[in-house]
């Protein structure tokens, strides 16, 4: 199944929340917080790009506390 990386940057201390939020999406596989311009990175997996422009436009950036994202597709 192929997968992508979204790397997200959160508003100030709605790291936690947002983390819990996206666990919840099965499209979601893994979950990182990190530290630097980046806030947290997940792992995706999708069965087709439709899935995976869902996901990301709906789903993860409609989720609160989400300011952006960007998207590293794995081939």
């Amino acid at each position: 199944m192929p997968s992508a990386y979204v790397m997200i940057s959160t508003e100030l201390g709605s790291e936690e929340r947002v983390t819990n939020s996206l666990e919840a999406l099965p499209q979601i596989k893994e979950t990182y917080t990190v530290y630097g311009i980046y806030d947290l990175i997940v792992k995706i997996e999708y069965a087709d790009r439709q899935e995976l422009s869902e996901t990301i436009i709906r789903k993860i950036r409609g989720t609160p506390g989400i300011k952006n994202t960007i998207t590293l597709m794995v081939t």
